[in-house]
């Protein structure tokens, strides 16, 4: 049965975790596996993204749409995990409307322009993460996932347990965190496939 899963990951060039993500959809798109799902964090025509005037604040709205149509969301974290802050900029919360500007996603030749929201409202406890914050992607979409009580499952890009590497709002679950890559019979380093298939729910 396939599964609709949200896999978050430092996608950089250079010194990203793209090896794992991509090991991930092999699995699911193989029939010789058992694992089957749909990346919802993958980017589909009609995205926000798209659109020239996207902010950080629409990415993370969008976020929060995706993860709450996921049963699980797979956080990779890397050696620069920790350190990445894209998405972090808005001041939003702490400035007032005529004062804050942002630069859209992508679009930094462009320049800077107005925070497009004047009124910022509160969220309750049971809602999703308002997508007003100074929260970096990631920070946002593990903030969602916590919230929104998703079957959260961290993957090390490592032979071994990095806890350094863990950032500090993922702290509460570091014990839980598992290496991606083992080594098998032969000594070939390959995919913990066995942890992330119990994991997704398929025995």
């Amino acid at each position: 049965m396939s599964k609709r899963v949200y896999i978050s990951a430092d996608y950089a060039p250079e010194n990203g975790d793209r090896d794992v993500v991509n090991l991930l959809h092999y699995w699911s798109e193989n029939k010789l596996y058992k694992i089957n799902f749909v990346d919802t964090a993958e980017v589909v025509s009609g995205s926000v993204s798209q659109n020239s005037d996207c902010r950080a604040c629409d990415l993370k709205k969008e976020f929060n749409q995706q993860i709450n149509a996921s049963s699980s969301v797979i956080f990779i974290v890397g050696d620069k995990t920790s350190s990445r802050i894209a998405g972090s900029s808005c001041k939003r919360m702490e400035t007032n409307y005529g004062d804050c500007q942002c630069t859209p996603y992508k679009q930094n030749t462009n320049g800077i322009k107005c925070c497009k929201y004047p009124y910022v409202y509160s969220t309750m406890p049971d809602s999703d993460i308002g997508e007003i914050n100074e929260y970096s992607y990631i920070q946002h979409e593990f903030e969602q996932a916590r919230r929104k009580r998703k079957n959260i499952i961290i993957l090390y890009n490592s032979l071994r347990k990095e806890k350094q590497w863990i950032p500090y709002y993922m702290k509460d679950y570091e014990n839980l965190a598992e290496p991606f890559w083992i080594y098998n019979e032969f000594g070939e380093k390959v995919g913990n496939y066995v942890f992330v298939k119990k994991t997704l729910g398929y025995e």
